[in-house]
């Protein structure tokens, strides 16, 4: 089907997490299509941010341009805006696709004077954790509310993301979809652990809200059935690394805990027989998607749209916040592996057919094309 070239902005504060991935990818793969992307993140950085951006750049026909982007509301987020209205009356921007809250405040206020272009908006989970009978929550979702009329559609990457949206701030009156995140080709070819695997893997943000807490209190009574002690490969960085070491240090699971620092998902994958993803909140997060497409046992929690990776083993998933069924699934693989490996390999076959990125990019790429008729 021939496609008309479009010219995308897309617009996000930071180059962390999943959020990124999912621009990378998309950005990576519009190029591709033949169409003209142009970035626009905050102008703080550092080395590994400066890194990441500059492996996008072959793919930005548009630029990548920094501007910036607070994390709290300040006086840039009056002047940010208008320098993205410039940026895509200059660019001839057909669509301004705003990710995250900060994203999605510059992108939508820029469309304001430009009928031309089409603001779309993907709220990617975060803006939705915040408890809207706060005083900031509140806050928060009054902006929100009050920008939905400057947005031509709205994107959600999980169904979970869309209830939570229309529970927390407004059920939208125009176009919205569910489109979920995808994976490359790649990323579905399966791993099998070496011999000298830790029984576990973890690999994420090092921060409370990823129940990493939980792990290393399930993980010290731990046995396998021949008495050895159980141990985990964790892979990562994060505000709450250093609480994380020292209550490593204060049970005296230094040799059964690696810190492994931040690598490559199916590294970690390979180097840890069952991945453990004990969040207390997510939205999609990647990290399920990838495990579940390389074949991996998983142990996670029921939050966010988890459910809607592990689809027919949804069943299995356990309850967040608490250590006790963490350690009890955790004590189940350990005492039948074989369980979990069966269940992992049903799961990467629902992955596979819903969960990729070709089919991630098409719906994407469609919605931009019917704003701009």
């Amino acid at each position: 089907m021939a496609r008309d070239k479009l010219r995308v902005l897309q617009v996000m504060r930071a180059p962390v997490g999943g959020l990124f991935r999912h621009v990378a990818d998309l950005t990576r793969t519009l190029a591709e299509r033949g169409h003209e992307v142009g970035i626009v993140v905050d102008e703080s950085g550092d080395a590994q941010s400066d890194l990441k951006l500059a492996g996008l750049e072959p793919f930005a026909a548009l630029g990548i341009h920094r501007f910036p982007i607070p994390r709290l509301l300040g006086p840039d987020d009056i002047t940010t805006p208008a320098r993205i209205r410039a940026l895509a009356k200059s660019t001839g921007a057909d669509i301004l696709h705003g990710h995250g809250a900060k994203g999605g405040f510059g992108a939508r206020l820029a469309r304001i004077g430009r009928k031309r272009a089409g603001a779309v908006y993907t709220p990617h989970g975060g803006a939705l954790h915040f408890d809207p009978r706060s005083l900031s929550g509140g806050l928060f979702m009054t902006i929100e509310r009050s920008l939905l009329r400057l947005t031509d559609a709205l994107i959600f990457e999980s169904r979970y993301a869309q209830k939570t949206f229309a529970s927390h701030v407004a059920q939208p009156q125009g176009r919205q979809e569910v489109i979920h995140n995808g994976l490359a080709t790649a990323e579905f070819v399966p791993i099998t652990p070496g011999p000298d695997a830790a029984d576990f893997a973890f690999v994420g943000e090092l921060r409370t809200l990823k129940g990493i807490d939980l792990i290393v209190e399930a993980l010290a009574p731990l046995r396998a059935p021949d008495g050895r002690p159980a141990t985990i490969i964790m892979a990562g960085d994060g505000p709450d690394a250093a609480a994380l070491r020292e209550r490593i240090a204060q049970l005296g699971l230094g040799e059964r805990i690696t810190l492994a620092g931040i690598r490559p998902a199916r590294d970690i994958f390979a180097s840890g027989r069952c991945v453990l993803v004990p969040s207390r909140a997510e939205s999609l997060p990647y990290v399920v998607m990838e495990a579940a497409a390389a074949g991996r046992p998983i142990i996670a929690t029921n939050v966010g749209g988890i459910g809607e990776i592990f689809g027919p083993t949804a069943q299995s998933l356990i309850a967040p916040n608490d250590v006790s069924p963490l350690g009890e699934a955790m004590a189940a693989f350990l005492a039948a592996p074989e369980l979990l490996q069966r269940e992992a390999e049903a799961r990467r076959d629902f992955v596979q057919s819903r969960f990729s990125l070709v089919h991630m990019v098409d719906e994407i790429e469609a919605l931009y094309q019917s704003l701009t008729i």
